[in-house]
Order: C-alpha cells, then sequence, then structure tokens
C-alpha cells in the first residue's frame, strides 16, 4: 500500500533504514505500484482506436467466413435432398415393376466403361512397349 501518516510520538522510534520523514508522512525508497506513465494521451488515444478499428475488421471477416460458410452448407443440404427424392422416385418406381432409365443407364454405362477400360488397358499397354524401345 502507500505510506501512512505517521507521526513520531513520544514512545515510538524513529522510522529505520533509509526512510525518511517528509511532513508527517513515512516515505520509503524503492518503486512499489505502478507511476503513471508519461505517455502522450493523444498517442494513447490513437492506439486504441487503431486496435478498435482492426478488432472490427477482424469481426467483419469472420462474419463473412462464416455467412459463407453457413450458405454452401444450405446449399449442400438442398442437393442431398433433391439426390434423396429422386432416389425414393426411383424405388417407388422400382417397387411397382418399374426400372428407371436413369437407372438402365447406369448399368449399361458400367457394362460400356468396363469394356472401354479395358480396351484403353490394353492400348495403353501396346503404347507403352512402342516407347521404350525409343530412347528419345
Amino acid at each position: 500500500g502507500r505510506g501512512r501518516a505517521a507521526v513520531p510520538g513520544p514512545g515510538l522510534a524513529a522510522p529505520m533504514d533509509d526512510s525518511k520523514v517528509i511532513g508527517g508522512k513515512v516515505k520509503k525508497p524503492g518503486k512499489r505500484g505502478r507511476k503513471p506513465a508519461k505517455i502522450d494521451l493523444k498517442a494513447k488515444l490513437e492506439r486504441s482506436r487503431q486496435s478498435a478499428r482492426e478488432c472490427r475488421a477482424r469481426k467483419k471477416l469472420r462474419y463473412q467466413y462464416l455467412e459463407e460458410l453457413v450458405s454452401s452448407r444450405e446449399r449442400a443440404i438442398c442437393a442431398l435432398r433433391e439426390e434423396l427424392e429422386m432416389y425414393k422416385q426411383w424405388c417407388m418406381a422400382m417397387d411397382q415393376g418399374k426400372i428407371p432409365s436413369e437407372i438402365k443407364a447406369l448399368l449399361t454405362g458400367e457394362e460400356q466403361s468396363k469394356a472401354q477400360q479395358n480396351s484403353t488397358k490394353l492400348a495403353k499397354a501396346g503404347k507403352t512397349e512402342t516407347h521404350s524401345n525409343n530412347p528419345w
């Protein structure tokens, strides 16, 4: 704490160490507590304003990012709901004994793609053999 007012009385001893009595108060040497720094008040206020501006800018960016994230997730949800609805329709059609054209296309497409993959594998194998003889 701060120095107390001390009035040396008849029974009290004088302050010890380097303490001095100034105007009835005991002053001890050394720096206890913080002295008010002699910083220019205008500079301090400007730093505070700048810090507040930066904080608002960061907040604005954070909210923009979160809003974009929410909207992208909402779009993904809509796309998934549409896909789910399509699959439900396909299941209902198949329950009635009808095979949807999309599923037929997928099945025939898979058979064709398998055939194409096999032919391209063979073609690639043939190409690598011809190129392996060429040093350039």
